[in-house]
């Protein structure tokens, strides 16, 4: 593929340009008061302050907050006296700065810690610096490399992340960076997109440049329109402004109301499929194939097939399931033990299995790139600790991998709620809290793609149930937005 010139170098800090693993090792074990293991480093290497403090406190019973401060005094004495460069690290800087390449600090360390490796380095060897203190989430999640891209205005595709740790690569590389890796500590596996070397010691801006590759991108969107936004005023200029505004390039329906793929593809200049009176797919990509059943009922599914530029082709189904009964509120608000509500489960789990049958008999080529979205009108397994929800367990079965997970894999932290935005109660009248969950999915294959970034979209301020009629959001669900890269 022809390459995209390089844009910029983000380093992360901490035994990559500097030998602070160590130091930081060290810290640890005085705080702690014992020797650290193997086993301690997935606590400590590339984790924030807080995330080892928090550990710590676990282990010991001591306040947190308290393990915090003394880690940050312990680690930052060690800096000042012991702050030591990586080989080659000094170099590279200096030939990128040579060449134009503008350079940025990416940490998982906070501003005090990062602002005295910056001046022992040289804080004008760098444009920009991200620590913890300045995105609401650090590494593993990709804010800090998006942060860093947005503030020197280059793309991340266009950027090389240079990383010594799993959790700074995964960060880099949900951001959508090219990785090269330079183990400090944890050996780190070679894999698409990323390059592992032992030393920056005589790495190149030429080599660096290649591997910025150019890759294709692929937005999709699963959006449930809730009965084709009827209950919304203006909901068809609505719905086009969330697509223009996600850049979603394709976008599975649900509830189209028979006429929404083609009245929003005419409007957009798109390409459509309506299957049924429910389901279709828009795609501003040419669609060379339709898959399924064209006369598909209320439930079930429909694909397309789409040609990228360049040739690429990719499978997109967007799918409905039976919406009853539905097992969150048979938890709940019936107080079912969870067997009997998994067994209530059957009929959408037959669904989900003919589905990807079809799926199944339409892929001749294993190559072919698979995604499938929808609202399932269940939650899934992987938000549910202890309950094996079966759709998307047999969905995962079947290797359809979750995007949304994969880039936040803690539904503690990133819950990923769909269902719903704009139900808080029960519409009952009965003033029970609506259970919120996850039912809305993108799933793919993994065959020739990865995940860049997936997130849940609302927009505007949402005025709850039945006062709806004026909401900026056009639906009941929210939609679920998922970055592809092809490389």
């Amino acid at each position: 593929m022809p390459q995209l010139p390089l844009q910029a170098v983000l380093f992360d800090m901490d035994g990559t340009l500097v030998d602070t693993e160590r130091l930081w090792w060290d810290a640890v074990e005085q705080v702690a008061g014992r020797p650290l293991t193997v086993a301690d480093q997935p606590d400590v290497l590339g984790r924030p302050v807080e995330h080892t403090a928090d550990w710590l406190a676990a282990a010991t019973g001591a306040e947190a907050g308290r393990l915090a401060a003394e880690l940050h005094r312990e680690f930052a004495t060690r800096v000042r006296t012991g702050i030591v460069p990586r080989p080659g690290a000094l170099d590279l800087l200096d030939e990128l700065a040579r060449a134009g390449i503008p350079t940025a600090l990416v940490t998982a360390s906070p501003r005090a810690v990062a602002d005295t490796v910056l001046e022992a380095l040289g804080a004008t060897r760098f444009a920009a610096s991200v620590t913890a203190d300045d995105t609401e989430h650090t590494k593993p999640a990709p804010d800090p490399y998006l942060a860093a891209c947005h503030a020197l205005g280059v793309e991340p595709a266009a950027c090389v992340a240079v990383e010594d740790t799993e959790t700074g690569v995964a960060s880099a590389e949900a951001a959508g960076c090219a990785v090269l890796a330079v183990p400090s500590l944890a050996p780190i596996e070679a894999a698409p997109g990323r390059t592992v070397l032992t030393s920056l010691a005589g790495v190149t801006v030429a080599q660096l440049g290649a591997m910025v590759t150019r890759e294709l991108r692929l937005r999709v969107m699963s959006w449930n329109l809730w009965l084709g936004g009827t209950k919304i005023t203006d909901h068809r200029e609505k719905q086009l402004k969330v697509i223009a505004e996600t850049g979603a390039d394709v976008v599975g329906l649900q509830e189209t109301n028979g006429t929404s793929a083609q009245e929003l593809a005419e409007a957009l200049g798109w390409h459509h499929h309506q299957a049924g009176p429910n389901l279709g797919v828009i795609s501003r990509y040419p669609i060379t194939a339709r898959l399924g059943d064209p006369d598909v009922g209320f439930y079930g599914a429909t694909g397309v097939r789409i040609r990228l530029d360049g040739g690429q082709e990719v499978d997109v189904w967007s799918a409905h399931l039976d919406c009853a009964p539905y097992g969150p509120y048979e938890a709940r608000f019936d107080g079912l033990p969870v067997a009997e509500v998994i067994a209530h489960e059957g009929g959408r789990l037959e669904q989900m299995r003919g589905i990807l049958r079809r799926i199944g008999d339409s892929v001749a080529d294993d190559s072919m790139p698979v995604v499938l979205v929808g609202d399932f009108n269940t939650p899934s397994h992987l938000d549910w600790p202890g309950v094996e929800w079966p759709v998307t367990q047999a969905a995962e079965e079947a290797g359809l991998w979750d995007s949304y997970r994969e880039v936040h894999p803690d539904p503690v932290r990133e819950p990923g709620h769909t269902w719903s935005p704009i139900h808080v109660e029960h519409e009952d009248g009965s003033g029970r809290p609506e259970p919120q969950d996850r039912i809305d999915f993108v799933l793919h294959n993994g065959r020739g793609v990865r995940v860049l970034d997936s997130r849940v979209v609302v927009s505007g301020a949402v005025r709850a149930w039945p006062e709806v009629a004026d909401n900026v959001w056009p639906s009941d669900h929210a939609a679920v937005l998922t970055t592809f890269g092809f490389r």
